[in-house]
């Protein structure tokens, strides 16, 4: 098991190179606790002990496919997003395995594939700079030079590219995010996360204060991403929206995936494997937002 708190993990023989076959993404046995001192004891006397928010967590992406991580709002998706892309706090205690193109990753990895492999859509559109025009953040740092200028001339193309696919005006890259509305806004930031033609997109509750008609367009755009070959993470809270583009599921709960299930399963609650995750069918608005029977949601 690699210990991802630790630059000093291995890489190890067993790193090989991705095959059709092979998922895109694959996590096994990921734990993540921090140290921190115990709020139950006495201030003067209270000792460090490590809280577990992550547990034995699995689930994989492959290529072509949209999975959809689903569980309650501050639950720790979050912190599933920040491992894959190799950001940790300091007092972060991580391990397990994660898998990119079939090659091991330690920490240093990961770092390495942010943005270059492996890119975030952030979960707030505050993530851009209010004071800087979307253009250049779209963009990004070029250096100098007559190097930096050709990259300038290189990504400015590919940013143009991309606004015309997205069916974003030319206008818009001489505007400040305030001045976009909360869709635009959602399509500048995973403009961002397409310069560098990643394998794979992490979305971290891309559809927050969006309306129906919005959300449903930003989650086509990454079911668009998927259908042509990419792997998508959608991290949500939002099980209806997500079944709307999810090949399939992985239920979270209580800090890891207690069920992966293809998004057809949720038809019918005697297809799900889980009780919390028949719990989740069922709390659905098309079934009433009924309470879970006998406990089911309490296991």
């Amino acid at each position: 098991m690699t210990d991802f708190a630790s630059e000093a993990a291995a890489r190890g023989a067993a790193q090989t190179g991705a095959s059709p076959a092979c998922p895109l993404l694959r996590v096994e046995h990921l734990s993540i606790g921090f140290k921190m001192y115990d709020p139950t004891a006495p201030y003067f006397r209270a000792r460090k002990v490590e809280v577990p928010v992550i547990r034995d967590l699995a689930l994989t992406v492959r290529a072509g496919e949209l999975l959809a991580v689903v569980g309650a709002s501050g639950s720790g998706k979050t912190l599933l997003a920040d491992a894959i892309l190799g950001q940790f706090e300091p007092n972060a205690r991580v391990a397990g395995d994660i898998w990119f193109e079939g090659r091991r990753c330690d920490a240093a990895d990961l770092v390495r594939l942010r943005g270059r492999g492996i890119s975030l859509v952030p979960q707030g559109v505050d993530s851009l700079d209010p004071l800087m025009r979307v253009g250049e953040q779209v963009v990004g740092a070029c250096g100098r030079g007559r190097a930096g200028r050709e990259r300038r001339r290189t990504r400015t193309a590919r940013m143009r590219e991309l606004f015309d696919a997205y069916g974003l005006a030319p206008e818009i890259e001489r505007m400040h995010p305030y001045e976009l509305s909360g869709g635009m806004a959602r399509r500048v930031l995973l403009m961002c996360a397409l310069m560098d033609d990643p394998r794979l997109i992490v979305a971290d509750e891309p559809t927050p204060g969006l309306d129906m008609d919005l959300a449903v367009h930003a989650l086509g755009d990454l079911r668009a991403f998927a259908d042509a070959g990419g792997g998508v993470l959608l991290i949500t809270h939002d099980l209806e929206l997500a079944l709307r583009v999810a090949d399939r599921v992985a239920v979270f709960r209580a800090g890891t995936v207690v069920e992966e299930t293809a998004s057809a399963n949720f038809a019918a609650p005697e297809l799900l494997a889980h009780p919390f995750s028949r719990a989740l069918w069922r709390a659905m608005p098309e079934h009433e937002f009924a309470a879970a029977r006998g406990g089911e949601g309490e296991r």
